[in-house]
């Protein structure tokens, strides 16, 4: 019974009935007295008609004189008048119960507007005392329509299928399956044709040389003379071969010598000893990190202590697995070890950029001598 006498759509009908009777009284009671109000801007107050207050007002103080508009005030926070009014007092705002969320907040022009939460429903055309519970689909049915704060779930029966449908599924899984199985054994068949193209590819065989036999003109002589040109042949063909390997490999370290001169890596000294290391330890987190683990056994670190920190992101791992090895190499632990690993794992580039960091954040300078690559 409270809850309908604080309902904000009770006030404005009890209001309507007021205003319709004072503005037209009974014929026998006080007739000498009445007055026609216009009803959209006027309401009668001591048989006079006042100019009611906008939406968002009260009247504080009614009107003297008829058509004029009385003392008018805003209302509070927590109150509202929705239309022109001659109300004394603003209507107090709804408060969203248990079960309901607010969808827009209360203004002094407008009530609060309330709507069911997550996983309830209320009819619209219903008054909305409770919201019910959305309904959930049973095993043999499927949702049509999810539930919304205004609607209940829908559903359906799930229709079965047919024999027909389940057959053609099952083929279609079968050749799916089949079809991978002959993939993989394709892969597998062209990779051992591969490897051991390359194997025997690889072996070297003796090389033959056509032997013409000359016409023997006394016997055994013929046999002696091809048997010792066969020998001169072969001896021949040894020499160009050893000469041709000791050219190729005189030039490949010359060539191999030029290169690590050409490729000399500047060396570095630390601006404030280890601390200048440590704090260029974050340049590590460049490294590739399928180079990682070679990169740190060249460091001396056993594979129980890399893959201790396997739990930790890769930034982090490269923290506490560079703080180990300083740690371990005490004042030995310098960053121009570091930067020789990564170039005997051909990662220059990533040693160069370190070096640029290093620098320009004035933890290390150059020194005059350069390592060797």
């Amino acid at each position: 019974m409270s809850a309908f006498c604080c309902s904000p759509q009770v006030w404005w009908t009890l209001v309507a009935v007021l205003q319709v009777g004072a503005a037209h009284p009974h014929r026998g009671a006080r007739a000498g007295r009445s007055a026609a109000c216009r009803e959209d801007t006027e309401y009668l107050h001591s048989s006079i008609c006042c100019l009611k207050c906008e939406a968002g007002q009260f009247v504080k103080s009614h009107c003297t004189e008829a058509g004029q508009k009385g003392s008018c005030e805003k209302c509070e926070d927590g109150t509202f008048t929705e239309h022109a009014n001659g109300l004394k007092q603003c209507i107090k705002c709804t408060q969203c119960p248990p079960d309901q969320e607010m969808l827009r907040a209360c203004t002094p022009t407008q009530d609060t507007v309330c709507q069911c939460k997550p996983g309830r429903y209320c009819h619209p055309d219903e008054a909305c005392e409770i919201c019910k519970k959305c309904r959930s689909c049973k095993g043999d049915e499927e949702v049509v329509k999810n539930c919304t704060s205004t609607s209940d779930t829908e559903c359906k029966k799930i229709q079965p299928r047919s024999t027909a449908d389940e057959a053609l599924t099952k083929m279609a899984v079968g050749l799916c399956v089949s079809a991978g199985i002959i993939l993989v054994a394709l892969l597998i068949f062209v990779i051992w044709k591969k490897r051991r193209g390359t194997a025997e590819s690889s072996s070297v065989k003796p090389k033959c040389f056509p032997v013409t036999p000359e016409p023997s003109t006394a016997g055994g002589h013929g046999k002696g003379l091809v048997a010792d040109k066969l020998q001169l042949h072969v001896k021949e063909e040894k020499e160009k071969l050893l000469n041709s390997e000791n050219s190729s490999a005189s030039s490949s370290r010359h060539s191999l010598t030029d290169r690590r001169e050409d490729e000399s890596f500047p060396i570095l000294d630390p601006v404030d000893g280890v601390e200048s290391l440590k704090k260029c330890i974050e340049f590590f987190e460049e490294v590739d990190v399928d180079f990682h683990k070679r990169f740190f056994r060249q460091l001396s670190l056993n594979d129980n202590m890399i893959k201790s920190r396997d739990y930790l992101p890769y930034e982090d791992k490269i923290h506490e697995l560079l703080n180990h090895w300083v740690e371990k190499e005490g004042k030995d632990a310098s960053l121009n070890e570091l930067l020789r690993v990564l170039l005997d794992l051909n990662q220059r580039r990533t040693a160069e950029r370190i070096v640029q960091r290093a620098v320009d954040g004035g933890h290390y300078r150059h020194q005059a001598a350069a390592l060797e690559v």
